[in-house]
């Protein structure tokens, strides 16, 4: 249980910590929208706020006054029982409510709930709060990588800050690391905040395995490249062949062949590519063709789980051969927050570990984070397995 004092501290800390990465911004930054599955930062800004006012301010603080009515139509995101929304292409479009008036609306509900905080003890509260801290964080990530493909597909390729770090090497010698063949549980364990698709602790039989001892850098992803990998159809699933040949993919997502040299854009503007980096925006297409490549295979997330202890991970959210599903015995939660996870547990793919745009104290080694086979934007890379 946190108490209501460190819970409301850390709201404030991630309520904070959300705007200074909007800080860099110029304030057109704010509205641009290049594809669906990229959002506004302006939208973000408003959709992490909307979600405190719904779930907590508007059912649980007595006399709370909505700050604009219109904002649930505007920042609901995929919530069917709160009402309608905006369509998820068209946040873009949203010139209007002006930034200057998304902030004073973050302010406006900041100070509602350190109001109602201070004096709540409900439990039941507390963890709609937690809920919610955790909410944004998963925005502040998506904000980032959000930003990169905004700026990134701006002909001038602009930076966005010279303090993030994206493409730190792992400095260790490349080892597999061998695991036994047994029973292994598998979910959360722990009185610390999960979400319920953590839930569910399980044991799964394991096979003996190896898997790799770090990620797979940009230079043995240039040698696959170099190898023509793109290009030999017998790496690929069908469906990730077609994907290849439908959108003219021969690289990883921003890389940019610049007179036989390869650079790529990261936040701090196009640079040469490190070779010794862990190479990243990868489609789960392109990881499971690659392992194919190696003569090796994408870990499950089961295997994942079993050997984490054994390495280092967090810079990359690595692609696993396992389908998101749900774990034995789970069970949507009732109302609006049932929408949170279930509702998804179908045609995608299981990533874990985290990567560099993932906040501090939000990610853990059975976050079970989750998109579509062809969805790059993402710090996405991989570990290998046999």
């Amino acid at each position: 249980m946190i108490l209501t004092d460190s819970l409301l501290d850390f709201f404030l800390e991630t309520r904070q910590h959300t705007e200074n990465i909007c800080e860099p911004l110029e304030i057109e930054d704010y509205v641009v929208q290049p594809i669906a599955d990229v959002s506004p930062p302006k939208w973000h800004l408003g959709h992490s706020t909307w979600f405190f006012e719904e779930f907590i301010l508007k059912p649980h603080a007595q006399g709370y006054t909505i700050f604009d009515t219109d904002f649930s139509f505007v920042f609901n995101s995929y919530y069917e029982t709160v009402g309608k929304r905006v369509v998820r292409a068209d946040r873009g479009n949203l010139s209007r409510p002006s930034v200057e008036k998304v902030y004073a609306y973050r302010d406006h509900v900041t100070q509602a709930i350190k109001n109602f905080f201070t004096e709540n003890q409900d439990q039941k509260v507390n963890d709609l709060l937690e809920i919610g801290i955790h909410h944004e964080k998963q925005h502040q990530e998506l904000l980032l990588t959000d930003i990169k493909y905004i700026l990134g597909n701006n002909p001038l390729l602009p930076k966005y800050s010279e303090g993030f770090e994206e493409h730190s090497i792992e400095r260790h010698e490349m080892d597999w690391i061998s695991v036994d063949e047994g029973i292994y549980d598998i979910g959360h364990n722990a009185d610390s905040f999960c979400y319920d698709n953590e839930l569910g602790r399980h044991k799964v039989y394991l096979h003996s395995y190896k898997i790799a001892n770090k990620l797979v850098t940009n230079s043995e992803y240039i040698a696959f490249i170099d190898a023509g990998g793109y290009k030999k159809f017998d790496l690929w699933h069908a469906e990730g062949w077609d994907w290849v040949n439908a959108n003219n993919i021969s690289a990883p997502l921003y890389w940019h062949d610049v007179e036989g040299t390869w650079q790529h854009y990261t936040l701090n503007g196009l640079q040469k590519i490190d070779g010794d980096a862990p190479v990243t925006h990868l489609s789960y297409y392109e990881a499971f063709a690659f392992a194919q490549w190696k003569g090796c295979r994408l870990p499950t997330e089961f295997e994942w789980e079993a050997a984490q202890e054994c390495f280092p991970w967090g810079k990359r959210w690595e692609w696993t051969e396992s389908a998101y599903l749900p774990y034995p015995g789970y069970q949507k939660a009732d109302g609006a927050l049932g929408e949170y996870n279930g509702k998804f547990m179908v045609n995608q793919k299981v990533l874990r570990g985290g990567s560099v745009a993932t906040p501090k104290k939000h990610t853990r080694s059975t976050y079970r984070n989750f998109f579509q086979t062809g969805l790059r934007w993402q710090f996405t890379g991989l570990r290998l397995a046999k």
